[in-house]
């Protein structure tokens, strides 16, 4: 068994980071904002910074729960977001800005909403 109060934790800093995410990513109407103005690149960093940390958060809840918890909510493809997180470390300078607006504009909001799900249902 896991410790469901350390899970919960981490769920928490995880939607705080998405509700930030968010909050910034309604600075781009298109990709070109976070390219076309210093102030929409320090946007697009501070984006992916989040984004970092919510991938390698979900990573230790997969480690936490030995890969039994993120199973249980299909609807976020939870591969593809850690992935994400490899990618913009790894190889941040090959990082298109439509690939970060895509994700602020069709999968922040899905991901927010089943992460609040994730953590309603511990405090049951």
């Amino acid at each position: 068994m896991y410790d469901k109060e350390l899970v919960v934790d981490i769920l928490e800093q995880i939607i705080e980071a998405i509700e930030t995410v968010q909050e910034r990513c309604r600075y781009a109407t298109c990709e070109n904002d976070f390219m076309d103005t210093k102030e929409g690149q320090e946007k697009l960093d501070s984006i992916c910074m989040k984004l970092i940390a919510v991938g390698e958060s979900l990573k230790n809840i997969d480690k936490l729960t030995d890969k039994k918890l993120l199973d249980n909510y299909p609807q976020i493809e939870w591969k593809k977001i850690k992935g994400i997180r490899d990618f913009i470390s790894h190889h941040y300078f090959d990082l298109d800005a439509e690939v970060i607006f895509g994700i602020c504009q069709n999968n922040i909001d899905d991901l927010l909403e089943v992460l609040k799900h994730m953590r309603s249902d511990f405090k049951v």
